[in-house]
Protein backbone atom coordinates (compact mmCIF):
# COMPACT_ATOMS: atom_id res chain seq x y z
CA UNK A 1 0.00 0.00 0.00
CA UNK A 2 1.42 3.37 -0.80
CA UNK A 3 0.20 6.90 0.58
CA UNK A 4 -0.40 8.79 -2.32
CA UNK A 5 0.09 13.06 -2.40
CA UNK A 6 -3.39 14.86 -2.04
CA UNK A 7 -4.44 17.30 -4.92
CA UNK A 8 -4.70 20.82 -3.26
CA UNK A 9 -6.89 23.67 -4.46
CA UNK A 10 -6.34 25.50 -6.80
CA UNK A 11 -5.55 22.08 -8.58
CA UNK A 12 -7.48 22.04 -12.18
CA UNK A 13 -8.00 18.36 -12.31
CA UNK A 14 -9.85 18.39 -9.06
CA UNK A 15 -12.48 20.41 -11.16
CA UNK A 16 -12.13 17.79 -14.01
CA UNK A 17 -15.43 15.07 -14.31
CA UNK A 18 -13.92 11.32 -13.34
CA UNK A 19 -14.93 9.09 -15.75
CA UNK A 20 -16.42 5.20 -15.23
CA UNK A 21 -14.58 2.34 -13.95
CA UNK A 22 -15.38 -0.52 -17.04
CA UNK A 23 -13.62 -3.35 -14.79
CA UNK A 24 -12.72 -3.69 -11.35
CA UNK A 25 -8.87 -5.14 -11.86
CA UNK A 26 -6.01 -5.34 -10.26
CA UNK A 27 -5.00 -1.64 -10.76
CA UNK A 28 -8.91 -0.52 -9.05
CA UNK A 29 -7.84 -2.23 -6.28
CA UNK A 30 -4.60 -1.59 -6.06
CA UNK A 31 -6.51 2.47 -6.12
CA UNK A 32 -8.94 1.57 -3.45
CA UNK A 33 -5.94 0.38 -1.26
CA UNK A 34 -4.07 2.99 -1.22
CA UNK A 35 -6.93 5.54 -1.18
CA UNK A 36 -7.85 3.94 2.22
CA UNK A 37 -3.99 4.19 3.17
CA UNK A 38 -3.91 7.70 2.06
CA UNK A 39 -7.20 8.44 3.63
CA UNK A 40 -6.23 7.50 7.12
CA UNK A 41 -2.57 8.79 7.46
CA UNK A 42 -4.13 12.27 5.82
CA UNK A 43 -6.52 11.70 8.98
CA UNK A 44 -9.85 12.03 7.08
CA UNK A 45 -13.40 10.20 6.88
CA UNK A 46 -13.65 10.34 2.61
CA UNK A 47 -11.61 10.39 -0.10
CA UNK A 48 -12.48 10.54 -4.04
CA UNK A 49 -9.63 9.37 -6.52
CA UNK A 50 -9.41 12.76 -8.25
CA UNK A 51 -7.86 14.35 -5.13
CA UNK A 52 -4.97 11.74 -5.64
CA UNK A 53 -4.60 12.60 -9.70
CA UNK A 54 -6.73 9.59 -10.39
CA UNK A 55 -9.99 10.89 -13.04
CA UNK A 56 -11.86 7.38 -12.19
CA UNK A 57 -14.92 7.24 -10.47
CA UNK A 58 -14.13 5.58 -7.05
CA UNK A 59 -14.28 6.64 -3.85
CA UNK A 60 -13.75 5.65 -0.49
CA UNK A 61 -15.10 6.23 3.15
CA UNK A 62 -14.94 4.78 6.70
CA UNK A 63 -16.98 7.24 9.20
CA UNK A 64 -16.16 5.16 12.51
CA UNK A 65 -15.13 7.81 15.12
CA UNK A 66 -12.08 7.07 17.25
CA UNK A 67 -12.31 4.20 19.08
CA UNK A 68 -14.59 2.15 17.08
CA UNK A 69 -13.84 -0.51 14.97
CA UNK A 70 -12.63 0.86 11.18
CA UNK A 71 -15.89 0.31 9.03
CA UNK A 72 -14.22 0.78 5.33
CA UNK A 73 -16.70 1.19 2.27
CA UNK A 74 -15.33 1.56 -0.99
CA UNK A 75 -17.90 2.55 -3.62
CA UNK A 76 -17.05 2.27 -7.63
CA UNK A 77 -18.85 4.54 -10.00
CA UNK A 78 -21.31 5.56 -7.29
CA UNK A 79 -24.46 7.31 -7.90
CA UNK A 80 -27.49 8.75 -5.67
CA UNK A 81 -30.72 7.32 -6.76
CA UNK A 82 -32.70 8.91 -4.15
CA UNK A 83 -32.41 11.89 -2.05
CA UNK A 84 -34.89 13.56 0.99
CA UNK A 85 -36.67 16.51 1.08
CA UNK A 86 -35.44 17.29 4.66
CA UNK A 87 -31.64 18.51 4.86
CA UNK A 88 -29.04 18.67 7.11
CA UNK A 89 -26.58 20.71 7.78
CA UNK A 90 -22.73 19.84 8.80
CA UNK A 91 -19.71 21.76 9.00
CA UNK A 92 -17.75 19.81 6.39
CA UNK A 93 -14.11 20.12 5.87
CA UNK A 94 -11.57 18.36 2.89
CA UNK A 95 -8.24 16.80 2.66
CA UNK A 96 -8.01 19.01 -0.79
CA UNK A 97 -8.74 22.23 1.00
CA UNK A 98 -6.94 21.79 4.83
CA UNK A 99 -8.12 22.82 7.72
CA UNK A 100 -11.12 24.83 6.52
CA UNK A 101 -14.44 24.11 7.42
CA UNK A 102 -17.99 25.27 6.56
CA UNK A 103 -21.27 24.43 7.20
CA UNK A 104 -23.20 23.12 3.69
CA UNK A 105 -26.41 22.21 3.63
CA UNK A 106 -27.42 18.85 1.89
CA UNK A 107 -30.24 16.28 2.13
CA UNK A 108 -30.49 14.36 5.04
CA UNK A 109 -31.09 11.13 3.57
CA UNK A 110 -29.51 9.71 0.06
CA UNK A 111 -29.59 6.28 -1.59
CA UNK A 112 -26.47 5.37 -3.57
CA UNK A 113 -26.33 2.40 -5.87
CA UNK A 114 -22.80 1.24 -6.89
CA UNK A 115 -20.63 -1.30 -7.50
CA UNK A 116 -18.43 -2.85 -4.42
CA UNK A 117 -14.49 -4.16 -4.85
CA UNK A 118 -16.05 -7.64 -5.87
CA UNK A 119 -18.04 -5.77 -8.53
CA UNK A 120 -21.44 -6.85 -7.31
CA UNK A 121 -23.87 -4.00 -7.92
CA UNK A 122 -24.72 -2.50 -4.50
CA UNK A 123 -27.41 -0.03 -3.21
CA UNK A 124 -27.27 1.17 0.67
CA UNK A 125 -29.82 3.91 2.19
CA UNK A 126 -27.33 7.02 4.07
CA UNK A 127 -28.24 9.12 6.64
CA UNK A 128 -26.06 11.59 9.15
CA UNK A 129 -22.62 11.77 9.09
CA UNK A 130 -22.24 8.96 6.12
CA UNK A 131 -24.77 10.75 3.75
CA UNK A 132 -23.37 14.20 3.90
CA UNK A 133 -19.61 12.04 3.39
CA UNK A 134 -21.19 10.26 0.16
CA UNK A 135 -22.66 13.36 -0.94
CA UNK A 136 -19.31 15.31 -1.20
CA UNK A 137 -17.49 12.44 -2.46
CA UNK A 138 -19.83 12.02 -5.45
CA UNK A 139 -19.31 15.88 -5.74
CA UNK A 140 -15.56 15.14 -6.11
CA UNK A 141 -16.37 13.00 -9.37
CA UNK A 142 -18.23 15.70 -10.84
CA UNK A 143 -15.39 18.35 -10.45
CA UNK A 144 -17.97 20.22 -7.37
CA UNK A 145 -16.03 20.95 -4.03
CA UNK A 146 -17.52 22.01 -1.01
CA UNK A 147 -17.51 25.21 -1.15
CA UNK A 148 -19.01 25.46 -4.06
CA UNK A 149 -22.07 24.94 -1.78
CA UNK A 150 -21.45 27.93 0.25
CA UNK A 151 -21.78 32.08 -0.80
CA UNK A 152 -19.48 33.14 -3.27
CA UNK A 153 -17.66 35.79 -1.12
CA UNK A 154 -16.69 32.68 1.46
CA UNK A 155 -15.81 30.85 -1.85
CA UNK A 156 -13.87 33.42 -3.59
CA UNK A 157 -11.99 34.06 -0.07
CA UNK A 158 -10.59 30.43 0.68
CA UNK A 159 -9.90 29.89 -3.46
CA UNK A 160 -8.10 33.52 -2.91
CA UNK A 161 -5.77 32.07 -0.11
CA UNK A 162 -4.90 28.59 -1.14
CA UNK A 163 -4.16 30.14 -4.67
CA UNK A 164 -1.62 32.87 -2.72
CA UNK A 165 0.01 29.66 -0.77
CA UNK A 166 0.24 27.48 -3.82
CA UNK A 167 2.04 30.60 -5.77
CA UNK A 168 4.10 30.97 -2.59
CA UNK A 169 4.96 27.09 -2.58
CA UNK A 170 5.86 27.35 -6.31
CA UNK A 171 8.26 30.05 -5.87
CA UNK A 172 10.13 29.06 -3.35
Amino acid sequence: MTIRPILIIPEPKLRTLSTPVETIDSEVRKLVEDMFETMYDAPGIGLAAIQVGVQRRVITIDVARDGENKKPIALINPEIIAASEETSVYSEGCLSIPEYYEEVERPAKVAVRFLDIEGKTREVEAEGLFATCVQHEIDHLNGVLFIDHISKLKRDRVIKKFTKQAKHKAEA
